[in-house]
């Protein structure tokens, strides 16, 4: 689905003649209705109102099916685009996407800075009854925070974000771009909804993608101290109800996080990677972006996840194998280590 206008409002229609100016871009075709163009979006929620790309091959097969309006794509994949859509041909798609995504997304990473003490809650806000805000505490415009919640002392909620019920923010805390459930706890220090690390390598140097896309936390979950979040590129980031993430924890862009996880400290888990519900992830473990950790797996502490996990699959070590292959191998490295010491 296309950013949401609460927290992104989009400054454009754009042709794909206009669009390819500002990208440099090709324009291959029109699409069958020469449309004028209103956000951006991912392959598979995009409207015919949207524009998307694609760049990784994981995502060829959403290619096909999408129902974007626009698609900027390499050569090779100009034929796997839908006939109804406008195709746009760049060499390098992800720095076009990027370039379009700041025309329609310019100023995508908005902060409401009161001037005076007596602007910290903006008048737009709505509070629940029962909720406490500490001492320089501040709160955006369009900000929504439900009954008997708590906002600790120099915190900060930004524009538009959500808050249900009975929810504790603690203190130096800060939530941006989020729709947060009921009963949540998140603790002190923690950064919810900072943009995601993304950016297109240009001749000039990294070009920044505009990351306009949420966090969505559901209820009953918890998320230890200094924690961070990121919010999606344009999918939004989703952590599920029940979850509990310890403190030190980085979750990047697009993750999605099922329901009732456990995620140790000082965990990295790299954008766009899937958790199924009930996932396991020890201490200091690492996994790389695009994967798919399926229902109930287990990472072992201090693994190094490079690959999908399948769903009850226990596993460990760097690269991380099935539990019982990284026994054996630690096993049989450490006696050839023995014999050659003796």
């Amino acid at each position: 689905m296309p950013p949401d206008s609460r927290f992104f409002p989009s400054k454009g229609h754009y042709s794909a003649e206009d669009l390819a100016a500002l990208c440099g871009a090709d324009v291959v075709r029109n699409g069958r209705q020469k449309r004028r163009f209103e956000n951006i979006s991912d392959l598979g929620s995009a409207r015919a109102s949207d524009v998307s790309f694609l760049d990784n091959k994981r995502y060829s097969g959403q290619l096909t099916k999408t129902g974007a309006g626009c698609c900027i794509v390499r050569r090779e994949d100009v034929d796997q685009v839908p006939e109804s859509a406008a195709v746009l041909w760049s060499e390098n798609p992800y720095l076009s996407y990027a370039r379009v995504a700041a025309v329609f997304h310019p100023h995508w990473d908005m902060t409401y800075c009161p001037l005076s003490g007596d602007e910290r809650v903006h008048p737009t806000a709505r509070i629940g009854p029962g909720t406490s805000i500490g001492l320089g505490a501040i709160i955006g415009p369009d900000a929504v925070i439900g009954s008997n919640c708590s906002i600790e002392v120099n915190s900060y909620i930004g524009n538009g974000v959500q808050i249900g019920d009975n929810t504790h923010i603690g203190p130096n805390s800060s939530v941006r771009f989020s729709i947060i459930g009921n009963n949540v706890r998140i603790y002190s220090g923690a950064r919810i909804g900072e943009p995601g690390f993304g950016f297109a390598a240009s001749e000039a140097g990294p070009v920044s993608v505009p990351q306009v896309g949420r966090v969505l936390i559901g209820d009953n979950v918890e998320i230890g101290a200094n924690t961070t979040i990121d919010r999606g590129a344009v999918p939004d980031t989703v952590i599920g109800e029940g979850t509990r993430i310890d403190n030190l924890v980085q979750i990047g862009h697009n993750v999605e996080i099922g329901r009732m996880c456990i995620i140790v400290a000082q965990v990295g888990i790299a954008g766009s990677t899937r958790l199924g519900d009930g996932v396991q992830i020890g201490g200091q473990v690492a996994i790389s972006g695009h994967l798919v950790i399926g229902d109930g797996a287990r990472v072992a502490g201090g693994s190094g996840v490079m690959r999908d996990v399948g769903p009850g699959e226990t596993v460990g070590g760097l690269p991380a194998l099935p539990i019982r292959q990284w026994f054996r191998q630690t096993a049989v490295l450490s006696r050839l280590a023995q014999k050659r010491k003796d």
